[in-house]
């Protein structure tokens, strides 16, 4: 006997449950989907091109340059360069304002809607304006 058939035999008080429980289930399973964190894949340095976005790259922190000052019509605040690698190699990391002084040398570090420029022609990441870099283990 298929579902369809139950659902015609039965009387419209069991109609209403099944539906009602069918409702509240797919509405759990959206509800729950939403609520996921969308994981972007993983880039690797060897896949950076310039002057596009990067989703999400893991890089382990080499060495972070001293701190300087710019005041500029974009930007005022602090600014510090650093150097990364992964697996595939290394590409400079421009940090900006409180990031400085929560990046040191050593961590590990995840930028997620950052940005890959060329700067004094080496390829260089950053958050950019709207991209998020998160320490993943110090």
């Amino acid at each position: 006997m298929s579902v369809s058939m139950i659902e015609n035999n039965s009387t419209p008080e069991i109609r209403n449950r099944i539906k009602s429980r069918q409702s509240i289930l797919r509405y759990v399973g959206m509800h729950q989907a939403r609520q996921r964190p969308k994981e972007t894949p993983r880039t690797r340095v060897e896949n950076l091109i310039a002057d596009r976005p990067v989703g999400r790259i893991e890089l382990l922190v080499l060495r972070r340059y001293p701190r300087r000052t710019v005041m500029s019509n974009g930007w005022t605040g602090s600014i510090a360069a650093a150097c990364g690698r992964d697996e595939t190699g290394m590409i400079g990391i421009v940090l900006w304002g409180d990031q400085v002084d929560r990046v040191r040398t050593g961590d590990i570090i995840a930028i997620q809607g950052g940005w890959c420029r060329y700067s004094q022609g080496q390829k260089v990441v950053s958050t950019g304006r709207t991209g998020r870099l998160t320490i993943l283990e110090a």
